[in-house]
């Protein structure tokens, strides 16, 4: 698909002539160079090229021109910083986070690009994607790709966060490279409610290793430490929140008032125990469904299979269009909380269970679902659920992803096996940041 065009550039420090007879790509031997962004990569780099090498280097905007020098290499990719901003795009913006920059929190990488200009960059992020990893063609990706629908809040819209709790007993967020971290004080995608929490905590236990807050949407709080040892640390019976550990082996236990949050998704009230994943942009949420429903298109006839179901949302809205649904989770308190929130619902199965070996046995029983909603891991499907699920061919596919590349990936095995890309919704749960989802409908024949 074709890229947008940069903005015209509004800061222009220096600008490449004649004279000096310097191109934007001349490379010093000390490894400095002068690079043209002329696009984004997948993962927030900016991207460049020099000698045929691809050089991706962060903080930058397609179209600006910077000093930079090379950090390392990784086989055919080479790795920059920059040094001096030369030319800056019109989409370039101040940030606002005191620990946004070099060597610093890597959480919200985008913060210095205005929000069109983010959603912008997205889409073209996600159909190089679908491209490289997919091969699907530009007539394809025309026809499929939707604009990304842009989140009502660009700041304080996490309902969720997880720090890493540092060696002086301090909390931070990864740095670049998830190695090393930056101690945090303020974290302005952070709802407001967890951000004053945060400042009134005093907790610190050697056995914790993660410090999760958690809102729920009835303004309740949760604390969520993540323990290194099968210990339960002492709190006081005041603690203002509700308090839960998690144990080495994914286990949780609940110490002080519920053991799980409650997030209002339209007219429904669902309920998600400590340790299960919710997305933390609750406010956008429904139009996931929305979205995931206007592809599945259900009929009252339809038999829906919702694979990685966690909580049970999708059924919770698409189980009073159709006849009979199937609910696959592997991780036993979201299949629990799946049973509670459809406790009201009569056509549904609940399975808990591996996604792999529930479609074996599906398939050595001869089952046949009309629709399936697959909503996995960044990873994407393993070899085998991608086998059982082609063998059991449902005639639409509705793939629910957060990484454009496994999704590329994927979609390429079901296009392979007879499945046609039709739409591929993104919808921006992260603003400030890279990342994305992506709700995308495969057709049989």
């Amino acid at each position: 698909m074709p890229s947008r065009k940069p903005r015209k550039s509004t800061n222009r420090r220096q600008q490449p002539s004649a004279r000096n007879n310097k191109r934007p790509n001349d490379k010093r031997s000390d490894g400095a160079m002068q690079l043209e962004i002329t696009g984004m990569a997948n993962g927030g780099y900016g991207l460049a090229h020099h000698h045929k090498r691809t050089i991706l280097l962060p903080y930058v905007i397609p179209g600006e021109i910077v000093q930079a020098q090379l950090t390392h290499s990784e086989k055919n990719v080479d790795f920059a910083s920059g040094t001096q901003l030369v030319e800056a795009s019109g989409d370039r913006e101040y940030p606002r986070c005191p620990h946004f920059g070099p060597n610093r929190c890597w959480g919200c990488q985008w913060q210095h690009i205005s929000y069109d200009a983010q959603l912008l960059l997205k889409q073209d992020v996600i159909a190089d994607q679908l491209q490289r990893a997919g091969k699907f063609d530009d007539r394809t990706l025309e026809n499929a790709m939707r604009p990304v629908l842009p989140a009502p809040k660009q700041w304080q819209y996490n309902h969720q966060i997880t720090y890493t709790r540092l060696k002086d007993g301090r909390f931070g967020l990864p740095q670049m490279d998830s190695r090393q971290y930056e101690a945090i004080d303020v974290c302005h995608v952070l709802h407001p409610d967890l951000q004053d929490l945060y400042e009134s905590l005093d907790v610190d236990f050697p056995q914790m290793k993660t410090l999760t807050l958690i809102l729920g949407s009835d303004g309740q709080p949760m604390l969520i430490l993540g323990m290194s040892e099968e210990t339960a640390p002492e709190l006081e019976t005041g603690f203002p929140a509700s308090v839960n550990i998690v144990l080495p082996d994914n286990e949780p236990m609940n110490l002080i008032g519920d053991s799980y949050v409650r997030y209002q998704v339209k007219n429904h009230w669902l309920r998600a125990t400590a340790g299960v994943a919710f997305r933390a942009n609750v406010e956008q949420v429904p139009l996931l469904v929305d979205a995931v429903l206007a592809q599945l298109n259900l009929k009252p006839e339809d038999t829906l299979l919702d694979l990685y179901a966690g909580v049970g949302l999708f059924v919770t809205f698409a189980a009073p269009l159709m006849e009979w649904v199937t609910v696959v989770e592997s991780y036993p308190p979201a299949a629990t909380d799946a049973d509670e929130n459809l406790a009201d619902v009569e056509n549904v199965d609940i399975i808990e269970g591996g996604v792999e070996a529930v479609l074996q046995a599906m398939n050595e029983d001869e089952a046949h679902y009309s629709a399936a909603i697959v909503d996995p891991p960044p990873f994407g499907l393993s070899k085998d659920a991608t086998a059982e699920l082609l063998k059991m061919g449902p005639e639409r596919i509705v793939y629910v992803s957060s990484n454009p590349a496994t999704l590329g990936r994927d979609g390429l095995k079901l296009t392979k096996a007879g499945y046609r890309l039709e739409q591929v919704q993104p919808i921006d749960f992260a603003p400030q940041t890279y990342y994305m989802d992506m709700v995308a409908l495969f057709v049989k024949g």
